[in-house]
């Protein structure tokens, strides 16, 4: 029996999930998908600068996970680029130690952008915000402890 995927620790969401080469029909392409964790890895490993260890402690996971991780995300993309695949990122295996944060006046919820969004509300910029994991609320997205 093969052993539980561990989860992998990821701190970045890319905005744009999905990339298609110039004039090709998005109907009419194939797909690649890169998991959310090897869109990480890339960014730790090669924008980050990070070696290898320091990469797999940041992502929770041993040095040999972190290297198969990063060898398939990387074959993903080399495949894609050379092939004209359209590339979408999704999915995975991870968790994130990133809070909800939830105001209490505006009720908007929140991803932790910048520091000063733990202490004021980027919609309304009152002082009333809170975790959602000490309000009650958070959904077992972050690892606060």
């Amino acid at each position: 029996m093969a052993r539980p995927t561990k989860v992998r620790t990821v701190e970045f969401f890319p905005e744009n999930n999905y990339f298609v080469p110039v004039g090709k029909q998005k109907c009419d392409i194939e797909e690649v998908e890169i998991k959310i964790e090897e869109l990480e890895a890339m960014r730790l490993k090669d924008i980050e600068g990070l070696n290898q260890e320091e990469c797999a402690k940041k992502m929770q996971v041993s040095r040999q996970t972190f290297q198969n991780i990063i060898d398939s995300a990387r074959k993903k993309v080399a495949v894609s680029l050379t092939e004209g695949k359209a590339i979408r990122i999704s999915g995975g295996h991870y968790t994130t130690k990133h809070c909800k944060f939830k105001c209490m006046d505006c009720g908007n919820e929140y991803n932790i952008q910048y520091s000063q969004d733990k202490v004021s509300c980027p919609s309304c910029g009152l002082n009333k915000v809170t975790c959602n994991k000490k309000a009650g609320l958070c959904k077992r997205l972050c690892k606060d402890k």
